[in-house]
């Protein structure tokens, strides 16, 4: 686990403290601003539609809402570590300009600090909410069966589709954490509508895999797996545009039944109709430039529809309660 170095390494970067380094590695590994942001955006909407589909009024307290995130945000960056020792040997050999194969941040390194992130977790939880560390010992639990490529590595790099479908659950898991900052801590059951919900999350999860691995000849790389290359171009938008219609179809009955009117049926519908004529676009031309909308429209897919379901309505909601009071 000793820190490497290669053709790709910098010297001035690599000598520099370890706080600089990591802040180094976040910007290009895990940018903690903008993913911030997104998982703020992701769990402010679990709660939301939590609420809205058991009748509550109004949002949880925000002492609970930031202490929620704090276990949300920190749950992202540790798959983002586990991520890093997963894929050690193939980064070493084909991703070189990594910050671990260049020897910018250690294995050891990232150890420690996914250890105090842990340990900082459960604390937090344990003192402010500590009903939630039983939804977080599963999270975590399946976090560590993801780690170890639930002991059966060789046979998942061998079948992708398992591979993704397996990982992506850890998704809706950290959104079953979300959501219980509204249903557990207020002592209720889980509302029934949260099962569309957690559905939609597992399904975005696959529509960002996929649109950012579909690349043209190009934009492949030795040792890189993408959809582009496993299925063939048009292949991988045709799974692609199937995962969003799939989605699509779920989010309508999530918005069913929160009792949702008209416009969010439209917003989605567009959302997925504009995606689809881009992967039908990349498909007559293939250039980077589309390739890179393929990505970028997936992530925007996924912030529009968590949204949409109830980021936006939640919004509307507290706005118009403070205007009228």
């Amino acid at each position: 686990m000793g820190t490497r170095y290669n053709e790709f390494s910098k010297e001035e970067e690599n000598k520099a403290s370890l706080l600089k380094r990591l802040y180094l590695y976040q910007k290009e590994r895990f940018p903690v601003l903008g993913h911030g942001l997104l998982v703020a955006s992701f769990s402010f909407s679990a709660i939301a539609y939590s609420r809205i589909c058991r009748g509550a009024g109004g949002f949880v307290n925000l002492h609970t809402y930031l202490t929620g995130i704090f276990t949300t945000v920190t749950l992202f960056l540790l798959v983002r570590i586990f991520d890093e020792f997963k894929d050690r040997k193939e980064d070493a050999l084909y991703r070189k300009h990594l910050p671990v194969p260049r020897g910018l941040v250690s294995l050891k390194e990232l150890l420690v600090l996914g250890i105090i992130l842990v340990v900082l977790q459960v604390a937090v939880n344990l003192y402010f909410f500590p009903k939630m560390l039983l939804i977080y010992g599963v999270v975590i639990a399946y976090l560590s069966l993801m780690g170890v490529e639930f002991f059966v590595p060789a046979w998942l790099k061998k079948h992708p589709f398992w591979y993704v479908t397996s990982h992506m659950f850890i998704i809706p898991l950290i959104d079953i954490y979300a959501s219980g900052l509204d249903w557990l801590l207020g002592g209720y059951p889980p509302p029934p509508g949260l099962a569309f919900f957690f559905a939609v999350s597992y399904l975005n999860g696959i529509v960002l895999e996929v649109g950012r691995k579909i690349r043209t000849p190009q934009g492949e790389a030795t040792g890189v797996i993408t959809y582009s290359s496993l299925l063939g171009p048009a292949k991988a938008v045709y799974l692609w545009i199937s995962v969003l219609l799939l989605t699509l179809g779920i989010s309508m009955a999530a918005l069913h039944v929160a009792a949702y009117r008209t416009t969010p049926f439209l917003i989605l519908t567009v959302m997925f109709l504009l995606c689809s004529l881009t992967g039908i676009l990349f498909l007559k031309k293939r250039t980077q430039q589309l390739s890179k909308l393929l990505e970028t429209l997936s992530a925007v897919w996924t912030l529009v529809m968590y949204l949409t379901l109830g980021g936006i309505p939640m919004l509307i909601q507290l706005i118009s309660r403070i205007w009228t009071s």
